[in-house]
């Protein structure tokens, strides 16, 4: 099995800074790309931002410029920078992670989420 545990969220205010940190442990031969999704009250859950195997990087918004993902390979971490937060911020953050267990086997995994607060 695989596990991600994220961390990081929290109350703060309009124009505050967060950084969000996803950890992935189990049974774990090598990750494919990682990314964080969010999901506002009574919205979807959208993407954020992906960090693909090679290194690549795609945000959804990219001309806001406010996010940077960044991942740590050696640690399987993938972290979320986050700044400039605005109250239309405010949503529970999920990592993601494709991942080959050691038995070779394909996983799409899911966090369970921190929630981020921004108050105005």
């Amino acid at each position: 099995q695989v596990q991600l545990v994220e961390s990081g969220g929290g109350l703060v205010q309009a124009g505050a800074s967060l950084r969000l940190s996803c950890q992935a442990s189990g049974s774990i031969s090598s990750i494919d790309g990682m990314a964080w999704f969010r999901q506002a009250p009574g919205k979807q859950r959208e993407l954020v931002a992906r960090v693909f195997s090679e290194g690549r990087t795609y945000y959804k918004d990219p001309m806001e410029f406010r996010f940077t993902i960044s991942r740590d390979i050696a640690q399987n971490t993938v972290n979320l920078q986050m700044n400039s937060l605005k109250p239309e911020d405010t949503a529970v953050y999920i990592c993601y992670a494709g991942v080959y267990d050691t038995h070779n086997k394909y996983l799409e995994v899911w966090g369970q989420g921190t929630l981020v607060t921004v108050s105005s």
